[in-house]
Formats: structure tokens, C-alpha cells, sequence
């Protein structure tokens, strides 16, 4: 992402970005792309984040009609019920984004993003996917490692007072601050290499540690079922609650994991809460944002790789799940 120096006209609009974390990193940010698929309410918080913020743009893909449960959520959707005739969520959420920031070029691409080829994604830096079934998170993963150049791999999903996020920057190297041995401000170059998502849900539960987030499990048990019944993500509901828990017992034991490590009461708010709850979907779709910026910049101690969040004890967690070879 190296390029032009900032625009006067870019300096005077961050400024105060530019104070906080530099005119390199600002200037990394302006040259930046980005490309989101699916727009649900946790998306569009992070693209308004990373709108005001100044990225250089960032293309959106989602092919869905307006919903009620996106209304919801999704604060981009406008009020006027009369736009939406022919519009696609991506498309009704573009127009909304560049009303934040003119800077930033928003666009729209149509199509399944698992149908596209390499080429496609090579035009990133940043992919970003919800609302997609594990194979899809798979299969997109893949085709960003598969790539020369670096391209930063993320999945978020939120369901009822619940998020998840997983990151895969490949290999990558930053910068933080810390204090030297006499207690004097230094910068120093860190290295950290990450699992693809592919990887990291292969990892023998039994072989976790006993503290990992419950929401690491009752997530997979879900995202199992749905693929198992040829489900899209959210196309679920309390009639599926037995087969989900038959589903549960069945993997605690093929993994050998004790069952109570997925409490049935959270097995059930995931099924029930199929809709996003708006106040997690600010802190979740902050939290993406800070760690997008963090991996444009290459600045700061970057989440790896896992993130969870329960508005029920209002605790975010953060959990390394590699295999041992990572």
C-alpha cells in the first residue's frame, strides 16, 4: 500500500485521525481497499467506522432483498420504503455510505462471492464476509492465501446479544511501543504467523484449554447444524432446538469434551435470537474496525484470532485458537 503522500484536502478532513495515529498510517488507510459481503447490522457499523475513518474503498456484495429483520439492525436501510423496489441490501446501503464521507469511494459488486475467482480478491486488501456458510468462510480463505500479496481474511457473525469475530493476517508484521531497559519509550517489530479458518476449527476440542469461551463451541455446534441441514446462516428456529441439542452431545462426543462445556440455554438463545440485537452490533462492528485499521496501519498488538462477545455478562474475550504447528 505504499503510494502519493496525502492529498492537503485529505489532511485538513483527518486531521484529528492524524494526530492520533500518524500521517503514515492515515496515508496507508487512503490507499486501502476493501471488500464486504453481506449486510447485516454488525456490517454496516463497521462500514460506517471505516468510512469516517478514510479508507481508500470499499466495495460491498449483497444480493438480498430488504427484510424485516434487516430493518431492524441496519441503520443504512433508509426510512423510505419506496426506494426499495429493484434494490439490493448492498445497493441501498452504498447510496447511505457515501452520504458519510464523499473521500471514499463505496461501490457494489453482484454475484456469490464463492463463485469468484482470484483475480477478484487480488484487487483487496481487506476481505471481510458474514452472513455465509462455514463452507463459504472456507472456501473464501483459501482463495485470499492463495494470492502473492498479503490480503487480510475476517469473518464476523452476530446472533441475539452474541459475537464472533476471526481473524487471519497470514503472516504479519507490525510495530508497537514499549519501554525499554531504562525505562525509555522504544518501537519494536513483532512477527506473528496465523491459522486460516480452515485450521483453527480443526483443532480436537479435547486439546483446548478448559477456560476457552463457551461461545467458541455453541458457535460451531450452529454453524454444523446449518450445514448439515443445507441451511443459510439464520434459517433457524426454536422447532430446530432438539436436533441442534441431539447435534451438541453428538460432537462432545466424538471430541471427548465433557457436554456442560456448551450450556443448553445458550444452544437456545442462538437459535431463538436469529435476529441481531443493534447495541451488540455497534461494539461488535467497532471492534472490527479497530482491528481493520490496526492490520492497514501495522500498528498495534493485532486481535488473534478469535473474538467473542455476550452482552449477557457484557464480557469480550479474545482467544488464540491455532494448532500446535502455528
Amino acid at each position: 500500500m505504499d503510494g502519493e503522500e496525502l492529498t492537503e484536502q485529505e489532511t485538513a478532513l483527518y486531521d484529528r485521525q492524524i494526530r492520533v495515529w500518524g500521517a503514515d498510517a492515515q496515508r496507508r488507510l487512503s490507499k486501502s481497499h476493501i471488500l464486504v459481503y453481506g449486510m447485516k447490522g454488525t456490517v454496516a457499523e463497521f462500514c460506517k467506522n471505516i468510512v469516517l475513518a478514510g479508507v481508500g474503498s470499499l466495495t460491498l456484495v449483497d444480493d438480498r432483498a430488504v427484510t424485516e429483520d434487516a430493518l431492524s439492525s441496519n441503520f443504512l436501510i433508509p426510512p423510505n420504503e419506496n426506494v426499495y423496489a429493484g434494490k439490493t441490501l448492498a445497493e441501498l446501503c452504498c447510496n447511505s455510505l457515501k452520504e458519510f464521507n464523499p473521500m471514499v469511494r463505496v461501490s457494489v459488486e453482484k454475484g456469490d462471492l464463492s463463485r469468484f475467482g482470484g483475480d477478484f480478491f487480488d484487487k483487496f486488501d481487506i476481505v471481510i464476509v458474514s452472513c455465509c456458510t462455514r463452507m463459504t468462510k472456507k472456501l473464501i480463505n483459501e482463495k485470499c492465501r492463495k494470492l502473492s500479496k498479503r490480503v487480510a481474511f475476517y469473518t464476523v457473525d452476530c446472533r441475539d446479544y452474541c459475537g464472533e469475530i476471526f481473524v487471519d493476517l497470514q503472516k504479519y508484521i507490525y510495530t508497537k511501543k514499549k519501554l525499554d531497559e531504562n525505562n525509555q519509550p522504544t518501537t519494536v517489530e513483532c512477527e506473528l504467523q496465523y491459522p486460516s479458518f480452515q485450521e483453527s476449527i480443526s483443532v480436537p476440542w479435547r486439546k483446548l484449554p478448559r477456560r476457552v469461551s463457551k461461545l467458541y463451541f455453541a458457535m460451531r455446534v450452529i454453524e454444523s447444524f446449518e450445514e448439515a441441514e443445507g441451511r443459510n446462516p439464520g434459517e433457524i428456529s426454536m422447532e430446530d432446538l432438539p436436533a441442534v441439542l441431539k447435534l451438541k452431545k453428538e460432537l462432545c462426543e466424538a471430541q471427548s469434551m465433557n457436554e456442560s462445556h456448551i450450556p443448553n440455554a445458550l444452544l437456545e438463545r442462538l437459535v431463538m435470537g436469529k435476529r441481531e440485537f443493534p447495541p451488540v452490533c455497534a461494539i461488535i462492528g467497532g471492534i472490527l474496525g479497530q482491528e481493520v485499521i490496526k492490520a492497514i496501519s501495522g500498528k498495534g498488538d493485532p486481535l488473534q484470532n478469535f473474538f467473542f462477545f455476550d452482552a449477557m455478562d457484557g464480557k469480550g474475550v479474545i482467544e488464540d485458537i491455532s494448532p500446535p504447528n502455528v
